[in-house]
């Protein structure tokens, strides 16, 4: 937790006056969005910020973080969490479930910024499953298709409600596993292409720099 916290307030440093900031999901993203709400009380920041989950929306409202949308306005930063980094800064996201609108909103973004503590950093991606945001009613279809293609796939269930997990859009959460993924870009667009698949938690290619939280400082990961 202290790694986290480490790299999240390192984030929220790079975050300047008048810039409109993609507010990511999760544990980690939590310490970005609170350091930034102290600072918009201490130095009067004029910033606003664009919320990929209820999560961020409600934290950053108590927090005094004025809120916008990609209707409204174009993002200048976005800083969000992952569930795995590889060498050239794949990712593996949506272990909170809310990775349809993160990769909207990181995509948009001028500058996109990861923060990670360092147990993120994989040689390969494809550790835990790949999570599919899937319309209820393509559940069955999809999860044929993924078995076609190799995987295997399975429903997230919820942990304090009956049932499956319920994504912010209404839609399922099916986690794929694969026995590798030679080719993060390729899987993605695979993967997207089966109908009845609103998004899934590959980001390839849309990453500026990774922010990695170590026992020796934070650590700064750049495409090459």
């Amino acid at each position: 937790m202290e790694l986290k916290k480490q790299v999240g307030y390192e984030a929220a440093k790079l975050v300047k006056d008048g810039d409109i900031v993609g507010l990511g999901t999760g544990s980690t993203t939590l310490h970005f969005i609170e350091r930034l709400g102290e600072r918009v009380k201490e130095e009067e920041l004029d910033i606003m910020g664009v919320p990929t989950s209820y999560q961020s929306f409600f934290l950053a409202r108590d927090l005094g973080i004025k809120i916008t949308t990609l209707e409204e306005n174009d993002v200048d930063l976005a800083v969000d969490g992952a569930d795995e980094v590889d060498p050239d800064l794949n990712l593996i996201k949506g272990g909170g479930a809310a990775h349809t609108l993160e990769k909207i909103v990181d995509s948009s973004a001028a500058r996109f910024v990861v923060v990670v503590d360092d147990s993120k950093l994989v040689d390969k991606l494809g550790k835990m499953p790949i999570p599919l945001e899937v319309m209820p009613a393509a559940y069955r279809v999809v999860s044929n298709r993924l078995r076609d293609m190799g995987g295997v796939p399975s429903i997230r269930m919820a942990e304090r409600k009956d049932g499956p997990v319920i994504t912010d859009n209404n839609n399922f959460l099916l986690e794929v596993a694969f026995k590798e993924i030679p080719d993060p870009k390729f899987l993605e667009k695979e993967l997207n292409s089966i109908p009845g698949v609103i998004e899934n938690g590959i980001f390839s290619g849309y990453v500026d720099e990774v922010l990695v939280g170590t026992q020796e400082g934070v650590k700064v990961l750049k495409k090459d």
